[in-house]
């Protein structure tokens, strides 16, 4: 999950936005200035109605008073925005297809197990592309142990990616019409993703400052326009706890905005014809264990 831009008039006092602030900063590191005072009052006023409050300043308060976690809960994620959708961006796809699967897959023949983890995976597209990408292009990993593991800090929309249930506009960001007859069923006015592939993915709930759960030696790890909206401090932290998990010859993808500068990682970017994909050893974007370029 990513913050939600908005700039406008402030309507919430002081001591609420403050709260806000707080309790954002302390659940997702996310740092909100005065500037998003009116988001908040946006955000929170249908989230406040949906609960039974009149009004945003009633449910702030209320969450003040009580500490609720299911308030508190409600509040960070209605702070938050889930931008995402089908094959983003196209390139990390491409890489992936053309240049990190088959060099896992030369790499890991004898032991034949793979492991990718899409982080802050919002509604679940980026997961979805990924195991369409598998089931479409690499039949030999059927037989395969592939672990596809989705978090994000947000239970409501890991229930939807759970569901993988998608209006049409959401189909239409992203998903070619031949995917869509063979990966995706017809419901009324929306589409939902094959049960074949749901039951793939493994859907967690995660927060990227908090210890990491028990993990599996992830091989891929998407981590995509997330960082960006963290501290430097923070940013290094999370990318710290990342390389612990990941297999020494694992991958990492970072957004098109993002960059590894100062933040004195192991990891160093492979460059593509499709772009750049980032790696913890020289030798690892080639099946045959030259160094890549």
């Amino acid at each position: 999950m990513v913050p939600f831009n908005c700039n406008g008039t402030a309507t919430l006092n002081a001591t609420d936005f403050q709260f806000v602030c707080d309790v954002v900063r302390q659940r997702s590191a996310i740092v909100l200035d005065g500037e998003k005072a009116y988001l908040a009052d946006s955000r929170l006023t249908p989230v406040a109605r949906s609960l039974g409050y009149p009004s945003a300043d009633e449910f702030i308060l209320d969450a003040r008073r009580s500490r609720s976690p299911r308030l508190i809960q409600s509040m960070v994620e209605a702070m938050t925005t889930n931008e995402t959708s089908f094959f983003r961006d196209a390139h990390p796809f491409e890489i992936l297809r053309t240049h990190v699967l088959p060099s896992l897959i030369n790499r890991r023949s004898g032991e034949r197990r793979l492991a990718i983890w899409s982080n802050a995976c919002s509604s679940g597209q980026e997961i979805y592309s990924i195991a369409i990408i598998l089931e479409e292009h690499f039949p030999e990993l059927r037989d395969w142990n592939v672990r596809l593991i989705a978090s994000d800090l947000s239970t409501r929309v890991l229930n939807q990616a759970r569901e993988g249930l998608y209006n049409q506009t959401e189909i239409n960001r992203g998903v070619p019409p031949t995917m869509l007859t063979k990966y995706f069923q017809r419901r009324g006015q929306h589409w939902q993703v094959s049960e074949h592939l749901r039951r793939k993915v493994e859907f967690r709930s995660l927060n990227l400052i908090e210890p990491f759960p028990m993990l599996p030696a992830m091989d891929v790890v998407f981590l995509r326009n997330v960082l960006i909206y963290f501290s430097m401090e923070t940013k290094r932290d999370i990318l710290r706890r990342v390389d612990a998990v990941m297999s020494e010859d694992g991958f990492l993808f970072f957004g098109g905005g993002e960059s590894m500068v100062n933040l004195n990682t192991r990891f160093t970017p492979l460059r593509t014809n499709s772009g750049i994909v980032y790696t913890r050893r020289p030798d690892c974007g080639n099946p045959l264990g030259r160094p890549g370029g």
